[in-house]
C-alpha cells in the first residue's frame, strides 16, 4: 500500500487529502527536505486547506509529513500565520525548517535512549513526555528563530509566524505551541456525543504569566480603544507594533521586550474515543468555537473535504460576523484517527497526483509569486488604513529606531564572539 494525493487550488485555497492505495510499493524522497514519503504499515487520512483573505498575499502555511523521520507509526502536521511585511516568507521558511529539525532531535533521542538502556515509559502516559523529549521540542523553535535572527534572506525585524504543530507517535500526541493558533481534537464524553478538547492555550499578550514576563522586560500590554478586546504587545517608548500575540517567529524588534520563541510542549495520550485533530490558524478560530469547528468537520460527507469545508465556513463568518473587517488568511489541517479502509471513497473528483507531487505544491503554496509579491506587501502596509482585528502587527516601527536596533545587535554578536 502505498499514498495517494488528490490536490485543490493550493495557491489561492487549496487542499491536499491522501489515501492508502493498493499496489504502490514506490519510495518517494523529496531532496534537501528529508520528507520521506513510503507505504505505510497503517492507514492515514488527513485534509488541509488554505485561502488567501483580503489584505493581500497569503500569509498562512502548512504541511503534513507522513512516515515522519522514517517511521511508520509517526505523522507531523503543522499550521503557520505569518504576520508583518514579510510574515509570509517567515512561515513558509518556519514550515519548511522546522519539521526536520524536530525529526533530526528525536532520532537523536532515541539513538541515546537505546545506548543507554533507558525505557521508553510506554505505558506511563505521565511519565511518557520526559524533559529530554520537551527539550528537542524547545530546542528546535529556539534554534531556528536564532536562525531566522542571523539571517540576511529575510528580514524579521518586524515580521515573524505563529506555529502549532503536532508530532503523533503511534498512541501519542506531543504538541508544540507558539502564538495564537490552535488545536483542538475532537472526541467523545460519557454520553458518547462529540466533543472539543483544546489541547493548545491561544498564547495572548494578555494572559497573566506572559503579562508578567512582558512587563519584566519593559514591553507594554494594552488593548486600544476601538478594540477592547485585542490586547498587544507594544515597544516601551512607541506605540509600535502592537503585536496581538506573546511568542512568535521573527519579530526581532520585540525580543528584547518579553516576545519569546521558546513553545509551550504538552501530551496526550489517545483513546479509542479520540477521532480526529484539527489545526488551524486564528482566522479560523476568531470567528468560530470549538464547538462549531468539531461539528462541522464531524459533518463533511468526505472526509478529503474536510478542511476546506471548515475553511469556506470560517470565511462566511466573517463576512457575517465582521462585514467591515478584512477577511483573515485561513490555513486548517484535519487529522483523522480513525482507521479507514482502502475501499473508502475519500478522494474527490479533482484527479490524483503522486504523494510527492502534491506534497511539493502544498508546501510551497504561492512560492512561485513570492518575490513578485513581496515589494506590493510592503506597500500594502505602509498605506492601509483603518486596520481590523485581524492584523496581528499594527503599526511598524520607526525607521531610524529599525536600523538602530539591527546596529547594535550586530555590535552585541561581534562582541560575543571576541
Amino acid at each position: 500500500m502505498g499514498g495517494c494525493c488528490s490536490k485543490g487550488d493550493v495557491g489561492n485555497g487549496g487542499g491536499l487529502a491522501w489515501r492508502e492505495e493498493e499496489g504502490d510499493d514506490d519510495f518517494h524522497e523529496e531532496e534537501g527536505s528529508r520528507r520521506m514519503i513510503r507505504h505505510g504499515g497503517s492507514c492515514r487520512y488527513a485534509s488541509m486547506y488554505s485561502q488567501q483573505g483580503w489584505k493581500g498575499v497569503n500569509q498562512d502555511a502548512m504541511t503534513i509529513w507522513e512516515d515522519f523521520g522514517g517511521s511508520k507509526d509517526e505523522i507531523f502536521c503543522g499550521v503557520f500565520d505569518g504576520h508583518g511585511p514579510l510574515g509570509h516568507r517567515v512561515a513558509c521558511h518556519v514550515r519548511d525548517v522546522l519539521p526536520s529539525k524536530i525529526s533530526t532531535g528525536l532520532r537523536s533521542l532515541e539513538e541515546l535512549e537505546d545506548d543507554d538502556g533507558v525505557a521508553n515509559c510506554s505505558g506511563d502516559a505521565d511519565k511518557w513526555l520526559s524533559a529530554a523529549r520537551k527539550d528537542v521540542f524547545v530546542k528546535a523553535f529556539e534554534e531556528l528563530d536564532e536562525e531566522l535572527g542571523h539571517s540576511s534572506s529575510i528580514d524579521c525585524i518586524c515580521s515573524g509566524s505563529t506555529a502549532v504543530s503536532v508530532v503523533k507517535q503511534k498512541e501519542h500526541l506531543i504538541i508544540a505551541n507558539l502564538g495564537d493558533s490552535r488545536a483542538v481534537l475532537g472526541t467523545r464524553d460519557d454520553k458518547n456525543q462529540l466533543v472539543p478538547l483544546q489541547l493548545t492555550v491561544d498564547l495572548k499578550p494578555n494572559l497573566p504569566s506572559e503579562e508578567e514576563r512582558i512587563k519584566s522586560c519593559r514591553g507594554r500590554v494594552f488593548a486600544l480603544e476601538e478594540e477592547p478586546d485585542v490586547h498587544r504587545l507594544w515597544m516601551p517608548d512607541e506605540d509600535c507594533p502592537g503585536l496581538a500575540m506573546a511568542r512568535a517567529f521573527g519579530d526581532f524588534c520585540l525580543k528584547a521586550f518579553g516576545l519569546i520563541s521558546t513553545p509551550q510542549v504538552t501530551h496526550r495520550e489517545l483513546s479509542e474515543r479520540d477521532e480526529f485533530l484539527v489545526l488551524a490558524t486564528d482566522g479560523v478560530w476568531d470567528v468560530l468555537s470549538n464547538k462549531e469547528v468539531v461539528k462541522i468537520v464531524s459533518s463533511v460527507s468526505k472526509r478529503s473535504e474536510a478542511a476546506k469545508h471548515l475553511v469556506q465556513r470560517a470565511v462566511k463568518a466573517w463576512r457575517s460576523k465582521h462585514s467591515s473587517s478584512k477577511v483573515d488568511d485561513c490555513a486548517v489541517v484535519c487529522l483523522f484517527l480513525k482507521h479507514i479502509s482502502s475501499s473508502s471513497n475519500v478522494v474527490g473528483d479533482n484527479g490524483d497526483l503522486s504523494t510527492l507531487e502534491s506534497f511539493k505544491t502544498a508546501r510551497s503554496q504561492s512560492s512561485n509569486s513570492e518575490e513578485m509579491m513581496a515589494e506590493e506587501t510592503k506597500e500594502e502596509w505602509t498605506a492601509l488604513e483603518g486596520l481590523s482585528r485581524v492584523n496581528s502587527l499594527l503599526k511598524l516601527p520607526r525607521v531610524a529606531r529599525v536600523f538602530s536596533w539591527r546596529k547594535k545587535s550586530v555590535s552585541l554578536d561581534e562582541e560575543h564572539k571576541e
